[in-house]
């Protein structure tokens, strides 16, 4: 580890998952604990670094986990992560990672779970777009009100696939 003017500068690990969204890029600190995961195209994802190191056996279980998750087997993560962020965007987080699997609850929801006011669901959606941790912090599970399908860092068309996967939404083609 180096230090820079802005403190310890830990040394990040990846690897890349294949799965139904693509190939996803993990990082994690040299313990294993995961910093981040982004999907291809994401507003605001990772790109891999020169100086990160290429270290696929240190996400072994993360990758088992991903595998059992996108097939229907695994409704919660059990993997040690960690992101940094402001103390808002830290509660937000907390309340994000509260919702069980197959729910959805609205960015309204969450600004009344973590005690901010109405006004602050812009706030709150900035908190959710600046989620590391895409699949595993559940933020696809943030809807609109009235339902809408509003917002996902890593596309519609992904948040769409999990929430189908999830059951909170029919799948494509079924009878509603």
């Amino acid at each position: 580890m180096s230090t820079t003017a802005r403190g310890p500068v830990t040394e990040t690990h990846w690897t890349t998952v294949g799965s139904p969204l693509g190939e996803l890029l993990l990082t994690a600190d040299p313990g294993g604990t995961l910093t981040s995961l982004s999907v291809p195209g994401q507003r605001g994802g990772r790109t891999v670094q020169d100086c990160w190191r290429h270290d696929p056996a240190l996400f072994r279980e993360a990758q088992e986990q991903l595998a059992a998750y996108f097939a229907g087997e695994l409704t919660r993560f059990r993997l040690p992560w960690r992101s940094e962020g402001t103390p808002f965007r830290q509660r937000v987080w907390d309340a994000i990672e509260s919702l069980p699997y197959g729910a959805t609850t609205t960015y309204g929801e969450i600004a009344a779970r973590i005690g901010a006011p109405r006004a602050a669901v812009r706030a709150v959606g900035g908190a959710i777009g600046a989620n590391p941790l895409l699949v595993l912090r559940p933020c696809h599970r943030i809807i609109g009100a009235g339902g809408s399908l509003t917002g996902y860092a890593g596309g519609l068309d992904r948040k769409v696939r999990l929430l189908t996967l999830e059951g909170a939404l029919p799948p494509a083609g079924a009878a509603g």
